[in-house]
């Protein structure tokens, strides 16, 4: 089979299969697919994105994939191009997420020859099972709930002059997967806790609010900004082991993973009766221990009558009044997080932000929040960023100052998305400062890695909007009024070291105040 009869009937089964959006980068041996799909999308037929950065297109598309929930095509040349992608395949097989990498390459028979650009495409993205295809084949069927790569075998000549109308007839089936509940029956005990990880392992998260409040039981979320009668802080207080002794749960159920917090991982490891929700444990974290596992919530027994969940209840009051911020990272991303219109996404860095947001962030729902938490990566996180704006109305991102710096190639693409990118500006790894490394030999240098670099000239080169805010005033004006197309509010806080102390003394005092309402001052 010629490489453009190939190119077409592989394009035409993935459009019938539902597949709307593809993300190219330019290349010579993926020239049928990238023809293909262009007379796709002046067809009408689907979105075609164009990323020059190989990297940076794979979590675009990733991007793309979590937003939509439906599976996205990213599609690139061979040889390092191929490599690129391994990042992002990482994250989404991970995350369980939705992403088809299709990767064109030499025939078999140049394999192991020292033919140009040339190496061994199959399997280059592990654990992500590679599918190489020489000549037409049924595709629909190998893509199922996690991200898939196809690797291509396109021969001489890459171009064709027939002129066939081979989108004739072509109908989209859009269909959409749905996480079906487990049945299964789980019946609580009184003093229990809902523990919900970051990407809530793919379930909605008013259902599993209703679970938590069905079966009566108080609930801790690593994504605050979902889940508006989470309990308050709970990471910070639950750093004093005697305070979470005694608040110590008969049983756990923790839905997702759950990766931010050390007090709250503490919590879970303390427990001898955890039950784990979470589809992944029976395909991807095979390895993962607890006392029962399921793939979905279960059916909601409600549990005895007690005044646990009340206890709760008034340790969130509590500390709702004691954390007072001064201008800081922590009071910046509060200001964010609260000031974020209805029905708007928020994407999260990795890093000091995602853990930030858990700890201080006011509980609230109505947007729509995403983070790479597969491997918790700060490399794509603009490019993700961008692939999710493209599918709301407007879109908003908080990342670090390294993040940002990590993923600059992706202002080469900015595409037409409405959103606003808050970039948290302590100059360096602000992280490490709140971790055991901090201020050995050399932290600076090897830990910290500050960039010296001023954002707003660096932004202002790719031709983007771009602002610098010092204070909460100006920050809360500018998310009131931001503009159209892509936007940058460059947050300049205190130094590291300030920040690193500052957290502790605010955790300090939410434990004493828990402690003096838990009579164990």
């Amino acid at each position: 089979m010629n490489s453009t009869t190939l190119a077409r009937s592989i394009v035409r089964q993935l459009i019938e299969g539902g597949i709307s959006d593809f993300v190219l980068s330019p290349g010579s041996r993926n020239a049928p697919l990238s023809i293909a799909l262009h007379e796709a999308e002046v067809a009408g037929l689907i979105d075609l994105h164009v990323r020059i950065d190989e990297r940076g297109a794979a979590f675009f598309a990733l991007g793309l994939s979590k937003a939509s929930k439906k599976y996205v095509a990213v599609i690139c040349t061979s040889g390092t191009a191929a490599a690129n992608y391994h990042p992002a395949a990482l994250e989404a097989y991970h995350s369980a997420n939705k992403v088809l990498f299709i990767t064109a390459d030499r025939p078999a028979y140049l394999r192991r020859t020292g033919a140009n650009q040339t190496t061994l495409q199959v399997g280059i993205l592990e654990p992500v099972a590679t599918i190489d295809i020489s000549s037409a084949i049924s595709l629909l069927d190998l893509l199922s709930t996690g991200p898939v790569h196809l690797n291509i075998q396109f021969d001489e000549p890459l171009l064709s002059d027939d002129q066939t109308d081979w989108l004739a007839g072509l109908s989209p089936e859009i269909s959409e997967a749905t996480l079906e509940s487990a049945g299964a029956n789980f019946y609580p005990k009184a003093r229990g806790i809902v523990i919900v990880g970051h990407d809530r392992a793919g379930i909605d998260a008013e259902a599993i609010a209703s679970y938590a409040s069905a079966i009566g039981w108080p609930l801790i979320a690593e994504d605050p900004l979902s889940f508006p009668s989470c309990i308050l802080h709970a990471p910070l207080f639950l750093t004093d082991s005697e305070l979470r002794a005694s608040l110590a749960p008969e049983q756990l159920i923790v839905i997702g993973r759950v990766t931010l917090s050390r007090s709250v991982t503490a919590l879970i490891k303390e427990c001898s009766d955890v039950v784990v929700i979470d589809p992944r444990a029976f395909t991807i974290d095979t390895a993962r221990s607890s006392s029962q596992l399921l793939p979905a919530l279960p059916v909601p027994h409600p549990c005895p009558s007690t005044n646990w969940l009340t206890r709760w209840q008034e340790i969130s009051q509590q500390v709702r009044s004691v954390v007072a911020l001064d201008w800081s990272e922590q009071s910046a991303i509060v200001s964010i997080t609260s000031a974020i219109p209805e029905g708007a996404a928020l994407f999260i860095g990795s890093s000091r932000p995602v853990r930030d947001i858990e700890a201080f962030a006011h509980p609230r729902s109505g947007i729509h929040t995403f983070a790479n938490r597969g491997l918790a990566g700060i490399d794509g996180n603009i490019s993700t960023a961008l692939g999710i704006a493209e599918k709301f109305e407007r879109s908003y991102a908080i990342l670090g100052d390294v993040t940002f710096l990590h993923d600059i190639s992706a202002l080469a693409n900015q595409g037409e998305a409405n959103l606003t990118i808050f970039i948290i500006d302590n100059n360096g790894g602000g992280i490490f400062n709140t971790l055991p490394q901090a201020g050995v030999k050399g932290f600076e240098k090897i830990f910290a890695t500050p960039h010296n670099l001023n954002l707003e000239r660096v932004i202002g080169g790719f031709g983007a909007r771009v602002v610098k805010v010092k204070n909460a005033a100006d920050l809360l004006h500018e998310i009131a009024h931001q503009g159209e197309g892509l936007n940058f509010v460059v947050v300049e806080v205190p130094n590291r070291e300030s920040n690193a102390a500052g957290l502790k003394k605010i955790t300090q005092s939410l434990v004493n105040a828990v402690r003096i309402g838990s009579n164990l001052a």
